[in-house]
């Protein structure tokens, strides 16, 4: 009995260093790679924008480029992408009037609402 208790006071010290040694190469580790992560190129976030002018008459898929959502997007999509167009692009902030209206009939085009392509421009 004495020997096994001596043989588990010996091996006690052993596992609290193993686990010691085990905890500063796992924190190490961490550190290089939150290091490594934070040092990585910055990978642009920018969307492709619509490219090109507008069409005579405005079709559903053009509506949803500008508003930058899928032709079948629910009515709360929209309602929220046409907010963040407009305030990007509204006249009262600096924006065109042209373009407001363009969003304008973007919304009604892909909410269904009937107007007419005769803007002011």
């Amino acid at each position: 009995m004495s020997n096994q208790v001596l043989m588990l006071q010996q091996t006690t010290p052993l596992m609290a260093g193993i686990a010691v040694a085990a905890t500063a190469l796992a924190g190490r580790y961490g550190i290089q790679a939150w290091q490594a992560f934070k040092a990585r190129p910055p990978r642009p976030r920018i969307r492709r924008f619509y490219e090109g002018g507008f069409q005579q008459q405005m079709t559903r898929r053009e509506a949803a480029l500008i508003l930058g959502v899928r032709e079948g997007a629910v009515e709360e999509k929209i309602k929220e992408a046409h907010r963040k167009v407009m305030i990007a692009n509204h006249p009262d902030a600096g924006g065109s009037h042209y373009l407001a209206s363009k969003i304008n009939e973007a919304k009604d085009m892909m909410l269904g609402k009937a107007r007419d392509s005769g803007s002011a421009f």
